[in-house]
């Protein structure tokens, strides 16, 4: 990539970054809230491991599904990562490559989006009064009464993207040997999770190999669940525990 393109994703992760704070601090700002997000992931959690029990199973795959489950699309609360990412961002900007810049802030867009349509599930959750107990039905009905399938498409649309760019960096050979190098000074410096998310992200694709299988799963499997919602599917997936 030019010094344009990395201008670029320099500026987007720094205009998601904000965005995606801004909505988590509402979302904190209020405990009940709080807690129904989390109740909310939680579910959705479930759901995605019932979905892709098949690649959590696989020893190739493994890696792979527990990094999209937990640090793409999974409860993790992201505040901390992002937190470092905005403390040290200058610094990002001057010494990752584009690519590294540009898989951070893919990220950082599919956690802000995330916040925006978990905040809308709660909001059509809590007005059927399904809150307190999530059915796969309740969810079905909030999904669709939410809307917004052009942001569910973009949400799906970043997750390939994402992929795509871990893809990419793991034929950077560089990239491998500066993650390990930079372990033990991103503890030290308070960069922690950061760190532990490229790392992650970078293990779990170098140890999968060729992922053109494992990203088409994923993108096919939520296309057609995205669909099938939208078309009124009383509950096209399988949740552990519902019959």
């Amino acid at each position: 990539m030019s010094s344009e393109e990395k201008a670029h994703w320099a500026d987007e992760l720094r205009r998601h970054l904000g965005r995606a704070k801004a909505l988590r601090a509402v979302a904190n700002a209020d405990p009940r809230m709080s807690a129904d997000r989390l109740r909310l992931r939680g579910w959705q959690a479930d759901r995605l491991a019932a979905t892709y029990r098949d690649l959590l199973d696989s020893e190739r795959y493994r890696a792979a599904a527990r990094f999209f489950l937990t640090d793409l699309y999974g409860p993790k609360d992201f505040s901390e990562r992002d937190h470092e990412v905005e403390r040290i961002l200058p610094t990002l900007s001057a010494t990752l490559p584009a690519s590294g810049i540009r898989t951070i802030a893919l990220a950082i867009e599919v956690d802000a989006l995330s916040e925006e349509l978990d905040a809308a599930m709660v909001a059509e959750l809590r007005r059927a009064r399904a809150m307190a107990k999530i059915s796969g039905k309740a969810y079905a009905e909030a999904y669709r009464r939410c809307g917004k399938r052009a942001q569910r498409e973009l949400q799906l649309k970043l997750i390939g993207e994402i992929g795509e760019a871990l893809a990419a960096l793991v034929r950077k050979p560089l990239v491998h040997a500066a993650l390990r190098l930079m372990r033990g000074p991103a503890k030290l410096a308070g960069l922690a999770e950061l760190h532990a998310f490229l790392e992650d992200g970078y293990n779990a694709f170098y140890t999968m190999g060729d992922s053109t299988e494992f990203l088409a799963a994923i993108t096919t499997r939520e296309a057609v669940i995205l669909r099938q919602l939208f078309d009124g599917a009383a509950r096209p997936f399988d949740i552990p525990g519902e019959g």
